[in-house]
């Protein structure tokens, strides 16, 4: 996936941290006339919170606007957009995987961790007769996001110790709801095979995280990391 549209539109929405000033609209109007999806609405306008810190106990909201996974969307858009806002669901538990870090031995970096769930989604991937080496590209992805997240709210931490979380989640089941997820976004990844590979699919992936944003109030260092998350969704024809 080109690092063109995708990067500029939420990069810019990052460095100013809002969808929209004076003009409600007019970035994600940008951004969805340079994918030139037709059938596809951007958000028109966005608050973003103060910190870019989540509480750690916070909860991984489920959007009512993505269609639920396991059933193919008609259009191409359809198929991207359960990708983008998967993505996003997964880096918000990474503010709860770092709370459950901060303070202790446990590396962000967490080699055996990682070999696990790349092993796990390619078996699932296989599962549904979907592409593994695809599927994995992709989640090597998310998770280089995920600890993109962990490292923003450390710096934070300790140039603020009074944000740093009070509450120490318990691990183990912040990574049962990250399998959860996991098993949902290769579900969508197998659904979307189509739309990935189609040309217009960078632009149209491009509306979906601008319009997933907008959804979940993502704050500069999540909309960095949704970014970070999905440059290899789109085949390498697919731009």
């Amino acid at each position: 996936m080109p690092k063109g549209t995708l990067r500029h539109a939420l990069a810019a929405v990052a460095a100013l941290g809002l969808l929209a000033t004076a003009a409600p609209g007019a970035a994600a109007a940008g951004a969805a006339s340079a994918a030139a999806p037709t059938s596809a609405s951007a958000p028109t306008s966005a608050s973003v919170p103060a910190s870019a810190s989540v509480p750690a106990s916070a909860s991984v909201p489920a959007s009512a606007s993505v269609p639920a996974s396991g059933s193919v969307p008609a259009s191409p858009y359809g198929q991207l957009l359960p990708i983008a806002d998967l993505s996003a669901q997964r880096l918000l538990t990474a503010d709860q995987v770092a709370a459950a870090k901060w303070g202790t031995d446990s590396p962000i970096d967490d080699p055996e961790r990682e070999r696990q769930v790349l092993e796990a989604v390619a078996e699932q991937a296989r599962a549904l007769g979907a592409d593994p080496e695809a599927t994995v590209r992709i989640f090597r992805d998310q998770i280089e996001a995920n600890k993109l997240v962990q490292r923003g709210l450390y710096r934070q931490w300790e140039a603020d110790p009074a944000q740093a979380p009070t509450e120490r989640p318990d691990l183990s089941k912040v990574r049962l709801e990250i399998n959860r997820i996991n098993g949902e976004l290769v579900r969508a990844i197998a659904d979307s095979a189509r739309a990935r590979a189609e040309r217009s699919c960078t632009g149209r992936l491009t509306v979906a995280a601008l319009r997933v944003r907008h959804d979940r109030q993502l704050d500069a260092l999540h909309t960095v990391a949704l970014e970070r998350a999905l440059p290899s969704v789109c085949a390498p024809n697919g731009t």
